[in-house]
C-alpha cells in the first residue's frame, strides 16, 4: 500500500518576521574581534616593556591631555546614550541632534589628539625605539577607530529614520552607538594602561 506524499507547505520570506538584532549581533562580532586585537597590542607593549632598563629613560606620556580626551569621550557616550533613549521612543529630531553633538565631539577628540602627539612627538617619535612603536601603534589604531565610528555616526545621522521600519530593520541608532560606547571602553584601558600606571611608577620611583 503506497503512502501519499504531503510537500511541505511553502513560506514566503515576506511573511518571515524581520530579525531586529541581526545588526546588533553583527556589532557584536566586530567588536569581539576588535578588543582581541587591542588586546594582543596591550600584550606586545607589555612584553617589550619587560626590560624595564630599555624604556627607563623615557618620560611618561602627559596624562592630563589623556584624561581631557578621555572626558570628551565619555561625555559623548553620554549624550549618545541620551540620544538612544529618544530614537527608541521615536523622537527623531532630539535623537538626531544627539549624534551630531557626538560628532561634534568625537571631532573635538581628534583635534586634542593631534595636539597631544605634537607634545609627546619632541621627546618620542614611532621611529625612535620600541616604546616610541607601540605606543604610537596603540594610540593610532584607536584614533582608527574613531575616524570609523564618526564615518558611521554621520551615515546614520543622515538616514531619514532611526526607528523599526522596513528600510532600517537592523535598528542603526543603536548599533553605531554600541560601537562608539566600545571605542570609549578602550580608551579607557589605553589612558590606565599607558598613561596613569607608567606616570604612577615613575612618581613612586622618584620619591622613593
Amino acid at each position: 500500500m503506497s503512502t501519499v506524499q504531503i510537500p511541505p507547505p511553502q513560506v514566503s520570506l515576506a511573511t518571515l518576521p524581520i530579525d531586529q538584532k541581526r545588526g546588533l549581533h553583527c556589532m557584536m562580532c566586530v567588536i569581539a574581534t576588535e578588543f582581541m586585537l587591542f588586546v594582543s597590542m596591550f600584550a606586545a607593549y607589555y612584553y617589550l616593556g619587560s626590560n624595564k632598563d630599555r624604556w627607563a629613560d623615557h618620560t611618561a606620556p602627559k596624562w592630563y591631555l589623556a584624561v581631557a580626551l578621555l572626558v570628551i569621550l565619555l561625555a559623548s557616550s553620554f549624550v549618545l546614550a541620551w540620544g538612544e533613549r529618544q530614537a527608541k521612543a521615536e523622537r527623531i529630531g532630539p535623537a538626531r541632534v544627539a549624534l551630531w553633538v557626538t560628532v561634534l565631539m568625537g571631532i573635538g577628540f581628534m583635534a586634542l589628539q593631534g595636539y597631544e602627539y605634537s607634545v609627546e612627538w619632541k621627546e618620542v617619535t614611532p621611529y625612535s625605539d620600541s616604546y616610541g612603536s607601540i605606543f604610537y601603534s596603540i594610540t593610532s589604531l584607536h584614533a582608527l577607530h574613531v575616524i570609523a565610528g564618526l564615518l558611521m555616526l554621520m551615515y546614520v545621522g543622515l538616514m531619514p529614520r532611526f526607528g523599526k521600519t522596513a528600510r532600517t530593520p537592523h535598528k542603526p541608532y543603536e548599533t553605531v552607538a554600541l560601537y562608539w560606547h566600545f571605542v570609549d571602553a578602550v580608551w579607557i584601558l589605553i589612558v590606565l594602561l599607558l598613561y596613569i600606571i607608567p606616570n604612577f611608577q615613575r612618581y613612586m620611583h622618584v620619591h622613593a
